[in-house]
């Protein structure tokens, strides 16, 4: 299977977080063979399983101050000035909520976050993305609160209406630490994790609004982004068959045709990126099915849905990607 990734521009924020917490990262990063070239930043990508080694040595280093918090509230677009561009000059917040829509491709494909204005709470909800994380290790989530409060507020001040956060894990040992870091109320065991807002607060007209240059930087992050899809054509396919499951069972020819490519050419790039569409398949099925697991689906319903054969297919197939059957992963996840 294609090992997830991540784009290598985020570690800066890393060093500089690192600095702040008083250790050098560089060694950390060095024994997980983790090697930076500034010249080829944009285009390199660091395996996600090595990173989270990192992470977790990093918040240890780190002692009492918590690393991701420090690493969100420091995050910049220093290497995507474009993107920082855009976000300086939008209208309100709800056109600079438009780069959510370009940080899984450009910054962290673990990052999909949506608004949703249809309940209750208005809301900025961070929602699953290629594998995010058990709500156990709610790294990742912490550090996309910390940054999205601190743009918030950069662009709008005291009128960004921020009310509170929600986060699905229970409270961690530092569970102290959260309300004086963020601002806000803190509630832990939600539904979901995401950030509640005012309505209307995303509407408030920025002073910063500057329209030539708004409109110059979203031509230069659409081109970027269009640039990088182009790069990792695998992730896409990944991503098309866990959106789209009866794409499982419809072959290269089905998938390459929702792609808008010829079947050729799409096995060409996907071997230029050293993987295969089956191996994409078996990676997508394992993935939903964990998913579906954790939604305590019948194995029977499960396996239909992957375009199994049968359960047994489907149990054989499991044990081989995690070394568990089925019903030993639930009773593992619980």
């Amino acid at each position: 299977m294609s090992e997830l990734s991540i784009p290598a521009i985020a570690l800066p924020s890393w060093m500089k977080a690192a600095a702040r917490c008083g250790f050098n990262v560089e060694p950390i990063l060095a024994a997980e063979g983790i090697e930076l070239d500034l010249i080829h930043l944009q285009d390199s990508r660091v395996p996600m399983a090595a990173l989270d080694r990192v992470l977790e040595r990093c918040i240890t280093r780190a002692g009492d101050v918590h690393f991701p918090f420090v690493v969100g509230e420091i995050f910049a677009f220093e290497y995507l000035p474009d993107v920082e561009t855009y976000l300086t000059t939008s209208a309100s917040l709800r056109d600079a909520a438009k780069v959510l829509e370009w940080l899984p491709a450009l910054v962290n494909p673990m990052i999909h976050a949506r608004l949703d204005e249809s309940g209750e709470h208005a809301m900025l909800e961070l929602r699953a993305g290629v594998d995010l994380p058990t709500p156990e290790r709610p790294y990742h989530a912490e550090m996309f609160f910390a940054s999205i409060l601190k743009f918030g507020r950069m662009l709008a001040g005291a009128n960004a209406g921020f009310k509170a956060l929600h986060f699905r894990h229970a409270p961690p040992s530092y569970a102290d630490k959260y309300e004086p870091f963020f601002g806000l109320p803190v509630r832990f065991g939600q539904t979901c994790d995401a950030l509640l807002y005012e309505p209307g607060a995303l509407d408030a007209p920025l002073d910063c609004d500057f329209p030539t240059l708004h409109r110059q930087a979203e031509a230069l992050v659409t081109q970027r982004v269009a640039q990088h899809r182009q790069q990792s054509l695998s992730d896409d396919v990944l991503t098309l068959l866990k959106r789209q499951p009866e794409l499982l069972n419809g072959g290269l020819d089905a998938v390459a045709d929702k792609l808008a490519l010829g079947a050729r050419t799409l096995q060409r790039r996907l071997r230029a990126e050293n993987t295969q569409f089956a191996e994409l398949v078996d990676q997508a099925r394992y993935q939903l099915a964990k998913r579906m697991i954790g939604q305590a689906r019948d194995f029977e319903n499960i396996a239909e849905a992957l375009h199994f054969s049968d359960r047994r297919s489907f149990t054989r197939a499991f044990k081989r990607w995690s070394g568990q059957t089925p019903r030993q992963y639930r009773a593992a996840s619980k």
